[in-house]
């Protein structure tokens, strides 16, 4: 019986920051996908894996990114990176949530670095106000920042099912990353990769048996 939602943020409630990272590619002449290439070797040690564990801060990450991107043969500072983090709230996502809220239990799992305004590395205060009231929905939210832990490290998830009073099997997952779902899944969860809203909210129906669009 599921019993708890748990939600990603990037990618899921807000637009995927990969759509920003593949803009910016394309304007500065770089290889599709080159920031995640670079954001996925040495995946536990790398600059980003650091910062989102808060271990490095901002300073540190601009030149640590930048020494790994001319080691793959090109010029690009973690700063660049940092300002592309940020997507846009999807209202449907949100709507999806508040209905969830009032039969479950939800929690929202992020890995997030400590720049920009709040949980959501807004790029504005403003945009940082919106996405803070959203996160006011959530019963939990927990931040690789602030834990010192980041998805996929199975840690995280049973940091998440502790504060909700749950076991794993009680839970479905939302991530748009196949890697962050496995761990959550070989734990028990049900899990579901985010590709577009309406294919994971019918998923999500499906398994919650409850309406969540209109």
């Amino acid at each position: 019986m599921v019993r708890a939602v748990l939600w990603d943020f990037g990618g899921v409630i807000l637009s995927s920051p990969f759509e920003a990272f593949n803009r910016f590619e394309e304007e500065r002449g770089l290889p599709r996908d080159f920031i995640r290439q670079i954001n996925t070797r040495n995946p536990d040690t790398n600059a980003w894996a650091r910062f989102e564990r808060n271990e490095i801060g901002l300073d540190e990450f601009d030149t640590a990114f930048g020494a790994e991107a001319e080691a793959a043969g090109f010029h690009v500072r973690g700063r660049d990176i940092v300002n592309l983090l940020s997507g846009e709230l999807r209202p449907e996502m949100v709507e999806a949530l508040r209905r969830c809220t009032k039969r479950f239990k939800t929690a929202c799992l992020t890995n997030n670095v400590s720049a920009g305004h709040g949980t959501g590395m807004a790029g504005t205060p403003e945009r940082g106000r919106a996405i803070a009231e959203v996160m006011k929905i959530f019963d939990c939210v927990l931040e690789s920042s602030k834990l010192g832990v980041r998805k996929p490290d199975p840690r995280f998830y049973r940091m998440a099912c502790d504060e909700l009073g749950i076991v794993p099997e009680e839970a479905v997952y939302l991530d748009d990353l196949g890697i962050n779902l496995k761990p959550a899944r070989a734990m028990g969860m049900q899990t579901i990769k985010v590709l577009n809203p309406d294919q994971a909210l019918a998923e999500l129906e499906a398994i919650v048996g409850i309406p969540l669009r209109d």
